[in-house]
């Protein structure tokens, strides 16, 4: 028998894709030795593995707060956090703003799955900013309606860095996965993962180097506003993918080296507005998400010392 197939039969409770994979991150040996899955087992070797983390099967409530920004009977919008996963993943299993969510409501809706009850869109882990979330299924189908028919207008605050060489323009460039890094997606013509995707900016404020933008995204694809701005020369500052650091520090901006204060550790991000119709009575809301005290903070930094 195989060892994909052995290991398949012992441990039912996983797919023979993650056993693979195990296989493949050298977690499996066959009499102390590293093999591969297509090895043909005898009677008598020994094989151990170091088993994959099981996936939570639900959502498990973990009392985090949440900055509610709107409730009723049918939804909410969150304010969310930088750093926070929005739903359970691979090396984030706790801490995800599901897990908030199960906490706080009796009642969210559960057509995205068990594992992402009421999540209708999501925001990168390091994005911070309004969010809609769902409370039944009713709820649920109609916003995600309005999304694919790009009736939701949503609006971004970023900083960026260098500035844009125009006060506003169209993004109109596809976006598919990256040819070689996995956590990464890119500008790319006719690949097969190739979608449209449209982001629409305006420059707010012009300072030495850098620039307050808005951002009106017509689309939703992965990582969209960032992989556009970077294409068009302007990375979301701190934006450890797409701009090549990663932080930074006070003294980055007034040329004191030995001033390491850290301002900011993640991309300068914010989903700052939402407009919707409300999936029950029709009506037309906007909610809208105040910045984060790290945005401000480092957006004064800037002014000070290249304003």
């Amino acid at each position: 028998m195989r060892l994909d197939s052995f290991l398949v039969n012992q441990f039912p409770q996983f797919s023979r894709a993650k056993l693979q994979r195990a296989v493949g991150k050298q977690q499996v040996t066959v009499d102390g030795n590293v093999a591969k899955s297509s090895l043909k087992l005898k009677p008598g070797q020994r094989v151990e593995i170091v088993l994959p983390v099981p996936e939570p099967a639900t959502a498990i409530p973990e009392d985090i707060p949440l900055d509610l920004l709107y409730e009723d009977e049918h939804l909410a919008a969150v304010n969310k956090p930088p750093s926070m996963v929005v739903h359970p993943a691979k090396g984030h299993w706790s801490g995800t703003l599901t897990a908030a969510l199960a906490f706080r409501f009796e009642q969210l809706s559960q057509v995205g799955g068990a594992t992402r009850p009421g999540i209708v869109h999501r925001l990168d882990r390091d994005t911070s900013g309004v969010i809609l979330v769902a409370k039944s299924d009713l709820a649920h189908h109609e916003l995600a309606r309005q999304f694919e028919q790009r009736a939701v207008e949503k609006e971004y605050w970023a900083i960026v860095s260098p500035a844009p060489d125009r006060d506003r323009d169209l993004i109109d460039r596809p976006i598919g996965v990256h040819p070689y890094q996995r956590e990464k997606m890119a500008i790319r013509e006719g690949h097969s993962t190739s979608r449209d995707a449209q982001t629409r900016f305006e420059v707010q404020e012009r300072l030495d180097g850098f620039a307050v933008v808005r951002l009106f995204p017509k689309t939703g694809r992965t990582h969209q506003i960032r992989v556009h701005l970077a294409h068009v020369g302007c990375p979301v500052l701190c934006d450890r993918h797409y701009s090549g650091r990663a932080r930074v520090t006070r003294g980055d901006f007034s040329g004191d080296r030995n001033d390491q204060h850290v301002l900011l550790e993640r991309q300068a991000l914010h989903a700052s507005r939402i407009a919707f119709h409300h999936p029950v009575s029709g009506e037309r809301l906007t909610v809208s998400a105040p910045l984060r005290e790290d945005l401000v903070q480092t957006l004064e930094v800037i002014r000070t010392y290249r304003g």
